[in-house]
């Protein structure tokens, strides 16, 4: 059986065929979004790309992962920061009529927590909790194999938890969120807040300052990049353990850009939140790093598909 994922992006969209049964992309490509070209012609190019992908193949239907407050209900974009005249935009029901397919649309991180039960580390398992860390911080909940919405589908925004009160200004205008804290955005605007203090360390000798150079420089002792890790766990873990105090999943799954630090994050935060957790929790969960890496976008995307248990 085949699916078809979009991974819809403000500069570029990938589209790739995926085996269900495997979890393998067969094939893929990726086109510029070309957003100032007017919402119509971003659909006839994804629609293009589509058909380009799946000639020779009979596939079932197509998921979009888009950014945003989606209705998935009926394939609407209700409002993108990255789209700003997809205001209740039909994407779903554009799509459809072009390519003459099911079509369905879920927002990115919400695709990322359903990649992540079909074909990643949730795999087996009914009670999930993901985050995606990068330029910001997504979130997305599977409780008892149904993901949570809430009322309006726009719920589960994990990111906008307040981990440490009175913190940095967050983009969505609070301050202290998770997504102000452990983002590769966040990280990058730590290192740079700290060169007055801290003009030796080993980040500013880059040519430029990312997520990626912050870490290296703590695997290396560097004073600067130690006190961000530990800033960035802290925020994470207090994070985490609040979701696992609250939805009470098996696993705990953390992907995007910043997972890439591995155990040089992974481990101090598992070992931080086992002291957060009521003595309840203790051995109910695991932390797991997210496997999907770059093919999280697609695989996520086409996961949408067999959420909605399309049958033939």
């Amino acid at each position: 059986m085949y699916i078809v994922g979009i991974d819809l992006g403000g500069t570029f969209f990938k589209v790739g065929l995926v085996d269900s049964e495997s979890g393998k992309i067969l094939k893929k490509i990726e086109r510029e979004t070309r957003v100032d070209e007017g919402r119509e012609k971003v659909v006839e190019r994804m629609a293009s790309a589509v058909q380009e992908i799946s000639e020779g193949y009979d596939y079932i239907g197509v998921g979009v992962g888009s950014p945003g407050s989606i209705d998935h209900d009926n394939g609407i974009v209700r409002f993108s920061p990255n789209f700003p005249d997809w205001i209740d935009f039909e994407l779903g029901g554009k799509l459809s009529a072009l390519i003459n397919k099911p079509v369905f649309v879920e927002n990115d991180a919400n695709a990322f927590v359903l990649g992540e039960k079909w074909f990643g580390a949730g795999k087996g398992h009914d009670h999930i909790v993901a985050l995606t860390l990068g330029t910001g911080v997504g979130g997305g909940v599977i409780s008892h194999g149904i993901l949570i919405t809430g009322r309006d589908g726009i719920g589960t925004e994990l990111g906008h938890v307040i981990v440490e009160p009175n913190g940095p200004l967050c983009g969505c205008g609070n301050y202290g969120c998770l997504e102000a804290l452990a983002s590769a955005t966040a990280i990058r605007r730590m290192a740079l807040e700290g060169q007055k203090k801290f003009p030796e360390s080993e980040i500013f000798k880059a040519e430029d300052v990312s997520a990626k150079v912050v870490f290296d420089a703590a695997r290396h002792g560097d004073a600067l990049g130690v006190f961000i890790l530990e800033r960035v766990v802290n925020a994470l873990a207090i994070g985490v353990s609040n979701f696992i105090h609250i939805f009470n999943p098996s696993v705990v799954v953390i992907g995007g850009g910043v997972s890439r630090a591995g155990e040089l994050l992974f481990k101090p935060l598992r070992e931080m939140v086992s002291h957060l957790v009521m003595p309840s929790f203790k051995g109910t969960y695991e932390i797991l790093q997210s496997p999907l890496v770059e093919e999280a976008g697609i695989l996520g995307a086409s996961s949408i598909v067999l959420q909605r248990e399309i049958k033939l």
